[in-house]
């Protein structure tokens, strides 16, 4: 790394944080001791102001910081002006789409294909709906959940089991947090690196092309997966391609748009590609949840009916702190069998971690996000224009739409079961243990210390 490049860093780590612990590793030296928990007190350690920590990238290799900085719309109309590669888009959720249509009252896909459009934003060969990546996720969550509940009794790791499909969340908690949080990580890929292995693997030999001759985009409400699509893990450095080649936001999309002074009502509406190149149209669907793939949902009516024989219908969530803080109890002849929390947000975060350290956490299971009100409220999303902040009254509207979706349990989906058994060869094999799920590293194997944060 260049002298240039860490007084850069230090620069920016001493503005943000005074005591940025990357700048501290590269010093040498720690300006005070680790903070550590004493009777349930935590004790003063360095002091790092957690907002500051998430926005700043100076932790990140020059490496990272080189992938990072390809993900934009200036790289994507590079390869387009290649004219060598079969572009292929997938959007990263319908959250990316029922907010565009709010804004121009109608429901369209904005990214067009290539043959069908008169007025293009980028065109591309297909467009997928990642529903399908989101359900095998679901699908692979619940699985764990029950194998994990199973073995509770003496697998002191095995609960609580964190949601791991939030990279936020999960950069804090390999960074910061280490090995006292990342063996409660579920394992199960999201759904976009899901979404990702599908396109480079299934589809590209369904299409008789190489992966690394695909361009696979994912449009998402969250800056942070761009993060996720550079990890190591996801990269095949045999065909040195990416499952995702690039990640662009629906906040990116929309001043694409702008820029190209190109207006909802010009485009024309295409139906969506079906990722087994047969069947009829693609009909938009959802999952039961609250806007953010419904994790915490399905895992508590599947483990329900799998463990106790209870036929959940309907969830009632009880708010506690706040709107971001609430939990689900399960409860049969006045004893609870199970008790499941949605914490969003790093506040929210914060009291999680703190109470799992001091042994009072009562939850199974816990759907961790990091930005308040979930992946609607990305940072990736269209904001208002003074103050930078989430429109609240376009994520109300973002809500409506999502929940006037018609819901498809996952296990139902047969694009699902005949994934399953075509493409992974079955649901338990060595196939579908290697494609949908990852592993993080902790503390231990990243050699951070954890500061003290501020929130």
């Amino acid at each position: 790394m260049s002298g240039v490049k860490i007084a850069q860093r230090k620069e920016k780590c001493e503005n943000c944080t005074k005591q940025c612990n990357k700048r501290q590793g590269e010093d040498g030296a720690n300006s005070g001791p680790e903070s550590e928990e004493v009777n349930g007190q935590l004790m003063e350690g360095p002091r790092l102001l957690l907002s500051a920590c998430l926005s700043c990238d100076g932790c990140l290799s020059d490496e990272e910081t080189l992938k990072i900085s390809q993900q934009n719309l200036e790289e994507v109309e590079r390869v387009l002006a290649l004219n060598k590669v079969r572009l292929t888009q997938a959007r990263g959720t319908q959250k990316v789409e029922q907010e565009k249509a709010e804004t121009a009252g109608c429901r369209v896909v904005f990214w067009q294909k290539c043959d069908t459009s008169k007025h293009k934003v980028v065109a591309v060969s297909f467009v997928f709906d990642t529903t399908v990546a989101a359900g095998f996720s679901i699908l692979e969550t619940q699985k764990e959940f029950i194998q994990r509940y199973r073995r509770r009794h003496h697998d002191s790791q095995a609960l609580p089991m964190f949601t791991s499909s939030c990279p936020g969340w999960i950069r804090y908690a390999e960074r910061v947090l280490g090995s006292v949080v990342t063996p409660h990580l579920c394992t199960a890929r999201s759904p976009q690196q899901i979404m990702g292995c599908l396109v480079k693997d299934y589809f590209s030999e369904q299409q008789k092309l190489s992966p690394e001759r695909i361009y696979h985009i994912v449009v998402a409400p969250c800056f942070d997966k761009k993060l996720e699509a550079v990890r190591e893990e996801f990269y095949n450095s045999l065909l040195e391609t990416r499952d995702v080649d690039c990640v662009l936001t629906s906040k990116e999309i929309y001043h694409l748009m702008q820029k190209r002074k190109i207006s909802m009502e010009e485009l024309d509406s295409v139906p969506l590609d079906h990722v087994l190149t047969e069947g009829g149209d693609v009909e938009l669907m959802r999952h039961d949840g609250r806007g953010s793939e419904g994790f915490l949902e399905h895992v508590f009516k599947h483990t329900a009916k799998e463990v106790f024989a209870v036929d959940v219908q309907e969830i009632t969530y009880k708010t506690l702190r706040n709107r971001d803080f609430q939990e689900v109890t399960l409860e049969k002849d006045g004893e609870t069998l199970l008790q499941f929390a949605a914490i969003y947000g790093f506040r929210n975060i914060q009291t999680l971690v703190h109470r799992m350290k001091k042994g009072r956490l009562p939850y199974q299971l816990v759907e961790v996000l990091s930005c308040p009100g979930g992946c609607l409220s990305g940072r990736g999303q269209a904001e208002r224009e003074a103050g930078g902040r989430v429109d609240k009254g376009l994520v109300q509207q973002m809500e409506e739409v999502y929940v006037s979706l018609p819901v498809r349990l996952p296990e139902l989906n047969p694009v699902l079961n005949k994934l399953y058994q075509d493409w992974l060869h079955g649901p338990d094999s060595d196939q579908a243990s290697k494609l949908l799920h990852t592993e993080f590293k902790g503390q231990s194997q990243s050699n951070t210390q954890p500061p003290h944060m501020e929130w």
